[in-house]
């Protein structure tokens, strides 16, 4: 039983941060510590997003200065999606049980380390451990910057608003991390590690002074579901090892067979404890939230495909066009200025249209986008054949990036909204490996990667992979918000 110097310390703690869930969720003004507070989480996703991209740019000088083989030297990327990937169920419901400040922190300086050590060692093996260690720490503040989000704003205009600054940030990292990539390569790959450091020294600071202490209403109760989160930890990374690894031996082959089964026997095992579990790491009931799976299927979608097409713009330009890496991540620059331009608004286009609309609206724009790219030649115009592809995702992204975020934690109980942005951010990281490896084998059928020579048509049926995707996911959408609406009029509810 707490003593009442504890019950006052709990309910001044409690009083920090309700402040903005006792309003009607109409007020547009925040206070020093709101935007302290969205600040700290955004600059975390900035830095995830930021790094999950700008270190592909320094792949070559890493390989040519320690001395690494192709093979070796893809681990660098890849560690850090398998880090990434293989903990974010875990870490979202570490985030629900045990504080999600608590969780955040600790992310950040896991994160802060890996990347230490991976911009000071001369060894390439080291340098794939630090990623992987980078990856893992990145698993931990996605769900719960967004989860602390969730459960500081309330529910409405304010939230929106909030989520859609905090995507703006991820979808800037994202469009702008083959710029800044670019230019600390320029002056020394290990750049591209040590920055982030400091980076995440100045969050990790603000978050300890401006996001609120966990109190006992912000946590979930119960003990942690140990065997549970070793199974479904072991099957996300075994899938996300066996999707990376495919496209160099084989979908067919022995080992990508066995590993996707030995990923099958893991979930099964998986769902019969949870089943059994007193204290489930995963609540089943919560896959049953038809907005949080579709949401999660739109992040694949999005995710995916955006990386997807980043990767083969930057070989077509580079290989097959000369330009150099500055120069390609100067003509991809559009998208960071637009998605900074229209992100912070699209919480009121989300208020007023609604999620699933926005969602929609932003797949039209990728295929769209992904169409016009197909124009693509070996003496394609950048102005008239390349920016209007830029300036159309520039688009998309801050349609459909925080309508996504905000359709998934909507109707999700305080409790699992760690959880619910685990399942959410897993969406966004198998999606993107998924979709990715599919276009490098789909290119590679054509002789690309095996044969050492980027052609046109390899380029082209990567394309057609992901304009498909896009296209599919446009329809989707577009029957859901279809039946979005037709369930309002019958209710008489507004847009959500």
């Amino acid at each position: 039983m707490p003593t009442s110097s504890e019950s006052a310390v709990e309910t001044a703690a409690e009083t920090a941060v309700e402040p903005e869930r006792k309003t009607d969720g109409t007020e547009s003004s925040w206070g020093f510590r709101q935007w302290g507070l969205l600040v700290s989480v955004c600059a975390a996703f900035f830095l995830d997003a930021l790094d999950n991209i700008m270190v592909g740019v320094a792949v070559p000088p890493i390989q040519a200065d320690l001395g690494m083989t192709t093979a070796a030297v893809q681990w660098v990327v890849s560690a850090y999606v398998l880090g990434f990937g293989g903990f974010l169920l875990l870490s979202g419901r570490m985030a629900d049980l045990l504080g999600r400040r608590r969780m955040f922190l600790w992310g950040v300086a896991i994160f802060a380390a890996g990347s230490m050590v991976g911009g000071l060692t001369d060894d390439g093996l080291v340098v794939i451990i630090a990623r992987f260690v980078m990856g893992v720490g990145a698993a931990f503040t996605a769900p719960a910057s967004l989860s602390i989000i969730i459960t500081s704003f309330p529910a409405g205009p304010q939230r929106n608003r909030a989520v859609g600054i905090y995507t703006a940030c991820g979808a800037v990292g994202y469009s702008t991390g083959v710029i800044v990539g670019g230019a600390l390569t320029e002056i020394n790959w290990r750049w591209t590690f040590l920055l982030p450091v400091v980076v995440a020294v100045f969050t990790f600071v603000g978050a300890v002074a401006l996001v609120p202490r966990d109190v006992k209403t912000d946590r979930a109760e119960g003990k942690f579901d140990v065997a549970g989160a070793f199974t479904v930890t072991a099957a996300m990374l075994i899938l996300v090892y066996s999707i990376v690894e495919a496209p160099n031996v084989g979908w067919l082959s022995a080992q990508t067979l066995g590993m996707f089964a030995a990923t099958a026997v893991l979930l099964a095992a998986f769902v019969a404890i949870e089943r059994r579990a007193a204290q489930p790491l995963l609540r089943l009931g919560l896959l049953r939230n038809r907005a949080l799976v579709g949401a999660s299927l739109v992040a694949a979608a999005i995710l995916g495909t955006y990386m997807s097409f980043q990767f083969i713009g930057g070989l077509y330009l580079q290989s097959l066009r000369d330009w150099s890496p500055m120069q390609m991540a100067l003509a991809f620059l559009p998208i960071g200025l637009l998605i900074a331009t229209i992100a912070p608004r699209a919480g009121k286009l989300i208020s007023r249209f609604g999620v699933q609309w926005m969602i929609f609206a932003g797949f039209v724009a990728y295929t769209a986008s992904y169409l016009l790219f197909l124009r693509i030649d070996s003496t394609s115009s950048y102005v008239w054949v390349i920016l209007p592809s830029i300036v159309l995702i520039g688009i998309a992204f801050p349609f459909s990036f925080p309508a996504a975020n905000v359709q998934a934690t909507t109707g999700v109980d305080d409790s699992e909204q760690g959880l619910a942005a685990g399942v959410l951010q897993t969406g966004y990281q198998v999606g993107a490996a998924v979709v990715l490896a599919i276009v490098t084998a789909t290119m590679a059928a054509d002789g690309t990667p095996e044969g050492g020579a980027e052609t046109l048509g390899s380029f082209h049926q990567g394309l057609y992979v992901v304009t498909a995707i896009s296209a599919l996911t446009m329809v989707l959408t577009l029957v859901s918000a279809l039946r979005s609406s037709a369930r309002n009029r019958k209710t008489g509810s507004p847009q959500r």
